[in-house]
């Protein structure tokens, strides 16, 4: 049985995509960009939200302009983080059965902190152990200083640790922090692009989940 399960937040433990569309898109709409498709919001995420505001915008963009489109992104997301998220299927009853299995819970994400702080008091009052989102000029993951953070913490050793994600950018975290991995195959990668990682271990749902973490 593992004592710290480390999960990514979007696309992971929450479904953010509406979201994080409609607020990326009214940015874009109020600078005279053209709105983007969920599949196309769904494939820029992963590397935080100023990579995500650079991937939607056409590559020509200036720097000024890219700054001005993320600065509003930011503040439309932060007012409207929660319209239509939801935990996915069974990720709440997880976590209130690792609480009671004695297992530590944590969230890294490359979310905004703020944002992610938003989200877990509205979703996950009570069941986290640590959480910790994104700064600016600070690594982001796949760099492993989150993880690193999050195990200092929390007094567990790398070995004892599991890290859940639904991306490469998961895998390369928990690579780069040398502990096991699960990718999580209901996010926003397809199945077979995330098999080409060599993850640890493969969860179709959170049961599945469950028994890989208490086994």
């Amino acid at each position: 049985m593992y004592k710290l399960v480390i999960f990514d937040m979007d696309g992971t433990v929450l479904n953010t995509l509406e979201d994080l569309a409609d607020n990326l898109n009214a940015a874009l709409t109020l600078h005279g960009f053209a709105p983007r498709t969920l599949s196309e919001v769904r494939s820029f995420i992963g590397n935080g939200a100023l990579k995500l505001v650079s991937r939607a915008l056409p590559p020509e963009t200036s720097p000024e302009i890219l700054q001005t489109v993320y600065d509003d992104y930011k503040k439309i997301y932060n007012s409207n983080v929660n319209n239509k998220t939801r935990p996915y299927a069974g990720i709440i009853e997880l976590m209130q059965n690792l609480k009671s299995a004695g297992v530590k819970i944590a969230i890294n994400t490359n979310k905004p902190h703020d944002a992610m702080l938003l989200l877990n008091k509205s979703h996950f009052a009570g069941l986290l152990d640590f959480a910790l989102g994104a700064f600016e000029n600070q690594p982001k993951k796949p760099d492993p200083a989150g993880v690193n953070a999050i195990l200092q913490n929390l007094q567990i050793e790398a070995k004892d640790t599991v890290y859940v994600g639904d991306s490469d950018i998961d895998f390369l975290t928990a690579r780069n922090a040398g502990i096991d991995s699960v990718g999580v195959l209901w996010g926003f990668r397809d199945e077979e692009y995330l098999k080409q990682f060599a993850f640890t271990h493969f969860a179709r749902t959170a049961a599945d989940l469950q028994k890989i973490i208490l086994q």
